[in-house]
């Protein structure tokens, strides 16, 4: 089933290491509001005849909304689109927002799911991210949110910092496996460029990031939550048996979504559309009834690549039948040929005609999908 995400510009503060598109001011919170559920009306057509297995409210930081905003634009989403009775909806959240008031709010809603902003149980690390949360409010509304109900939780947990040594890496894994949450996304700290973190390093002022550190903190990662009995389901991804994140695996897995908010993308399985990242043109756009977005026409070629690069990360791995049926038995047979010196030194699998890759695999998850990529163009 087709799904939707949505997302939420807005922030408490600016983290030092985030480049997704958000604001810490709120003067146009109503605003923006208003013209996301004039966005939704204006794309209900997009997904026509398909139901909507998921919802993802993303961000920005969607628990700063009222939940009086998240009631307008269910009530949007209901009206216009066919949402499944089962359907995963999720809303991210950081720790400081889910208070009790908070969370019995929250819970008069379709909300279902809660991806918590957790990123370490470590005070000193959440201050030099600039977290807006501390360890305690982590642990506390992880403990609140399963009591009142909201069982099906994931967590963000962040390695391969300066200030994480293993000893603490492992202790964050623990804490989150001791706390039963069911879903784990974990990711290596990456410096992008025009954050706070890349400033501070091009200064001098940081350390920068230690490529071996974060090699080993994933491998640690990978040996402890899988003994747990958590399945590793995609790179940064890791879930008890059953709790994979229906809406992500939908993009792995080249379903079709509809991306409403400023800087949100959709896709319709060929074509990919771009909402524009600057919440002023996208108030302007919306209310002259326009859609800011820009749309990327994907060849077979940009199918072929992009369904190479999904599928390798994750635990079903690239399909050689299902290439040879959507790509033609060239590019099947390109693939096992290319794949070939990573079969021999044990960084790609195979098995049942699927490629997969092994742990130490996934530490070349990006550089092993590139070099499977074609640039000549399919028909």
């Amino acid at each position: 089933m087709a799904g939707i995400y949505i997302h939420i510009p807005f922030c408490k503060k600016a983290c030092t290491y985030c480049d997704f598109h958000f604001t810490t001011s709120t003067k146009y919170l109503n605003e923006m509001v208003a013209a996301i559920c004039k966005e939704i009306i204006l794309k209900k057509n997009r997904l026509e005849g398909q139901q909507i297995g998921s919802i993802y409210f993303g961000g920005g930081t969607p628990s700063v909304l009222p939940t009086t905003a998240l009631h307008q634009i269910f009530a949007t989403l209901t009206q216009h689109f066919s949402i499944a009775a089962n359907a995963e909806i999720t809303i991210e959240t950081n720790p400081d927002d889910l208070n009790a008031a908070k969370i019995s709010e929250l819970r008069q809603l379709p909300i279902n799911r809660f991806s918590i902003g957790t990123q370490s149980f470590f005070n000193e690390d959440l201050v030099w991210m600039n977290r807006a949360h501390n360890a305690k409010e982590a642990t506390d509304c992880i403990k609140r949110s399963q009591d009142a109900g909201f069982e099906n939780l994931t967590i963000d947990l962040i390695y391969g910092y300066p200030l994480l040594s293993n000893e603490k890496w492992q202790a964050n894994i623990q804490t989150a496996i001791d706390l039963q949450v069911p879903h784990l996304s974990a990711y290596s700290l990456t410096v992008e460029p025009k954050t706070a973190l890349a400033h501070a390093i091009n200064k001098g002022q940081q350390q920068s990031v230690n490529d071996e550190q974060s090699a080993e903190q994933f491998l640690m990662l990978i040996d402890t939550v899988t003994a747990n009995g958590f399945e590793h389901y995609e790179i940064s991804n890791y879930c008890l048996p059953g709790k994979y994140a229906v809406h992500n695996t939908n993009y792995w897995q080249g379903i079709p979504y509809l991306g409403i908010g400023p800087s949100a993308h959709g896709f319709d399985g060929y074509n990919r559309y771009i909402n524009i990242a600057n919440n002023a043109t996208y108030l302007e756009s919306i209310g002259k009834k326009q859609l800011p977005e820009t749309i990327e026409h994907l060849s077979k070629t940009d199918q072929f690549n992009e369904y190479i690069m999904t599928a390798l990360r994750t635990k079903w791995g690239a399909d050689l039948t299902k290439i040879e049926k959507d790509f033609g038995k060239h590019h099947a047979a390109l693939v096992k040929k290319e794949v070939q010196p990573y079969l021999s030194d044990g960084k790609v699998l195979l098995s049942e005609n699927k490629v997969y890759l092994s742990n130490e695999g996934k530490l070349f998850a990006d550089g092993i999908a590139a070099s499977l990529f074609i640039d000549d163009e399919l028909n």
